[in-house]
């Protein structure tokens, strides 16, 4: 059990230390502050809506 474990434990430790030499984790400030941009397709849509709205109501 004990050969197990550690058979498991240097898997992990060898596949930690590949994703942190390949760049798994060079950018870590992007995701985090992505979710407050919009996308521009949301935004042309809106847009759209709102010329769509302007046009309907004939304002």
């Amino acid at each position: 059990m004990l050969i197990v474990s550690l058979f498991i434990a240097i898997v992990f430790l060898i596949s930690f230390i590949w994703a942190t030499k390949s760049g798994q984790f060079d950018d870590d400030y992007t995701p985090s502050v992505r979710i407050l941009f919009e996308d521009e397709d949301v935004k042309q849509k809106k847009e759209e809506e709102k010329q769509e709205n302007l046009t309907e109501h004939g304002n």
